[in-house]
């Protein structure tokens, strides 16, 4: 009898072609299953999370074939929680504005005050196509909690857009 558990390794490492097939057969070797995962180059390096269910009797195989992929590559693994429900509504939104310090942390900031949680964020820097300028893009994706409306999240971002210099753009994530 199975007994098959999720668990998350988190990656990082001198980035070289390679390394996700090597990543993915370590998992493969210990009869893994790679359900999801997010890897990129980041400042140079290979970074990233990536979801395996396995038998909990085969996660010493799995630390082996990892220990086995060449090129200095750190690999952490922690049991997944459980991936359950999540209650609230989705807020979805897309920002941009001219690079500076702390515009994440005044986004979070407004999110953690309405009680949401962060479900993804992706950001980067792009020059702008007129002016050269450096600009700032972030995705969210939150979750807020029962009793803030979508229509509230937005207006409490909107309420520092002007303070952040940055311009916002809100999705359906349900359509």
């Amino acid at each position: 009898m199975s007994d098959n558990a999720r668990f998350v390794l988190t990656v990082t490492g001198s980035d070289r072609p390679g390394l996700t097939s090597e990543l993915s057969q370590a998992v493969l070797a210990a009869d893994g299953n790679w359900k999801e995962g997010h890897l990129s180059r980041l400042g140079g390096l290979y970074v990233g999370s990536v979801l395996v269910e396995i038998d909990t009797s085969k996660r010493e195989l799995l630390e082996q074939a990892i220990a086995r992929i060449d090129g200095g590559l750190e690999v952490r693994i922690f049991p997944a929680e459980s991936d359950g429900e999540t209650a609230g509504s989705l807020l979805l939104f897309e920002l941009v504005g001219q690079d500076r310090p702390g515009i994440i942390k005044e986004v979070s900031a407004v999110l953690a005050n309405l009680g949401a949680n962060i479900e993804s964020l992706s950001s980067g820097e792009e020059m702008g196509a007129w002016g050269g300028e450096h600009l700032f893009r972030a995705e969210v994706l939150a979750i807020l909690p029962d009793g803030v409306t979508p229509e509230e999240g937005q207006a409490a971002l909107e309420a520092i857009s002007s303070e952040i210099m940055v311009d916002f753009s809100f999705e359906n994530p349900a359509a």
